[in-house]
């Protein structure tokens, strides 16, 4: 994985590698590894926008699949919706060949870390 920064705007990256792969009938991506790059999207990008070289917690997430994850690269941008002095609520979608079509989408709350 790796990130691409235009200001504080920042967009994921998760290459393809056979390792990733859940169902390989289809190929189709683990879940749990759609979920993690959701939730360290979220974390990375609170921590770009905030300048904070502490880590966030996460305090929950709800995430949809809403398409099966091909054997492709995947992109994710997280949007902050609300940050406050203490809490922060995120919302991150990930796609594949278009942002129009997401596969999945993250939906959490995470303690900002005091500096």
């Amino acid at each position: 994985m790796h990130a691409e920064l235009a200001g504080d705007e920042m967009t994921a990256v998760l290459p393809f590698s056979q390792h990733l792969v859940g169902n390989v009938m289809l190929p189709a991506l683990h879940g749990g590894v759609i979920g993690a790059f959701l939730e360290v999207t979220a974390l990375a990008q609170l921590s770009v926008t905030q300048g904070s070289a502490k880590v966030h917690k996460t305090i929950d997430v709800t995430i949809e699949y809403l398409r099966p994850g091909r054997a492709l690269t995947t992109y994710a941008r997280a949007d902050l919706r609300k940050v406050g002095r203490r809490i922060a609520n995120v919302h991150v979608e990930a796609w594949q060949e278009a942002r129009e079509q997401p596969i999945a989408a993250l939906r959490g709350h995470f303690l900002l870390a005091s500096d």
